[in-house]
């Protein structure tokens, strides 16, 4: 089994790192950007540092196999306040199937209203309105390979409109939980969004061309279709680690850290950790996109609250709230019944 984790590692670091430039940062270079925006108030809270801890249903986001050591079914809802009055909503879901593994769903979908159709001669608008749409479903199963040893996969559908253009995609997520000989400490490796490529079509891209606006005599209303680019996803390679300070009836405390290396983006490292009093109450703080050249994101903060409902049933409530520099605060909601 040890054999098995370090050339699994090997090969998947060498298989997704070899198109990757270091020293170039390829912002603004991918489709599906939404893909990039960190889900469930609880991780987010804790400074997007996440992959090596992925012990609630927000894992089919982090790392798939944090799904097997899952010790109850849940759901989770989560809402994003983002930038420029953007919103996005999260859904996740775990279902224990005892020795077949765990299964996963998960859902994300936008709301960015309807906008004005403006052209050079209405600027004020046509009259018309357009919305846009991204929408990301995702179905994972986990398993426990091991008492230490998880992984998990899952695949994605990806969709992007704007208008009367749009495409659809195809990607997969896969994710391994490593718990060391040390006491407390944990591994976690993830690759997410390693897929198809995107490009936009649709009648928006109809237009009349003149093949020779010299001529006065030619037809200078031939129909014909802009050729729009393919764009890669946002191909993301995690690796992670936390560290289970203590843990009491009373009080626990939690470490993580994250090392990033997407092809969109440079590297770069997140922090974040987890205080909880009786099972309840818990307090987050981190920081996010540590070294990262430009960045407006930093300094993370969260708390949230446990209650035990009948049974073993319990409900969830997180909040996050996250400074974004020059471009204000963004916040989260996440609320979840564990079952």
């Amino acid at each position: 089994m040890k054999k098995f984790i370090i050339l699994l590692i090997v090969c998947t670091t060498q298989l997704f790192s070899q198109d990757f430039e270091s020293n170039v940062s390829k912002r603004a270079v991918t489709a599906a950007p939404f893909l990039n925006i960190s889900q469930g108030a609880r991780a987010t809270g804790m400074g997007s540092a996440f992959v090596a801890v992925a012990d609630d249903p927000s894992a089919v986001f982090w790392n798939v196999a944090g799904l097997a050591r899952l010790k109850q079914n849940g759901v989770m809802l989560d809402h994003t306040r983002w930038i420029a009055d953007l919103k996005y909503n999260f859904v996740g879901f775990s279902f224990n199937t005892g020795s077949f593994g765990t299964l996963g769903l998960s859902l994300i979908s936008s709301d960015y209203g309807e906008m004005k159709v403006r052209t050079i001669d209405q600027p004020e608008g046509t009259g018309e309105v357009f919305s846009v749409n991204d929408v990301a479903f995702g179905l994972a199963w986990s398993t426990n390979l091991t008492d230490n040893f998880s992984i998990g996969f899952q695949s994605k559908v990806i969709y992007q409109s704007i208008w009367r253009m749009s495409d659809y995609a195809f990607a997969f997520d896969m994710g391994i939980l490593y718990d060391t000989p040390f006491e407390g400490i944990t591994l976690g490796m993830s690759i997410t969004n390693f897929g198809s490529t995107m490009k936009l079509s649709g009648t928006n891209a109809v237009v009349l061309y003149d093949l020779d606006e010299q001529s006065a005599g030619n037809n200078d209303k031939i129909p014909a279709s802009l050729d729009t680019d393919e764009w890669d996803l946002p191909l993301n390679y995690r690796v992670g680690i936390s560290y289970q300070a203590f843990q009491t009836n009373s009080h626990s405390l939690i470490f993580a850290l994250d090392a990033m290396h997407p092809n969109d983006n440079y590297e770069s490292i997140n922090l974040g950790a987890e205080y909880t009093f009786l099972g309840q109450f818990a307090i987050r703080g981190g920081y996010k996109s540590l070294f990262l050249p430009d960045s407006e994101e930093s300094f993370t903060l969260g708390a949230g609250f446990k209650q035990l409902i009948i049974g073993n049933v319990n409900f969830k409530f997180d909040y996050f709230y996250g400074d974004f520099g020059r471009l204000n605060d963004i916040q989260k909601f996440s609320i979840g019944v564990n079952f």
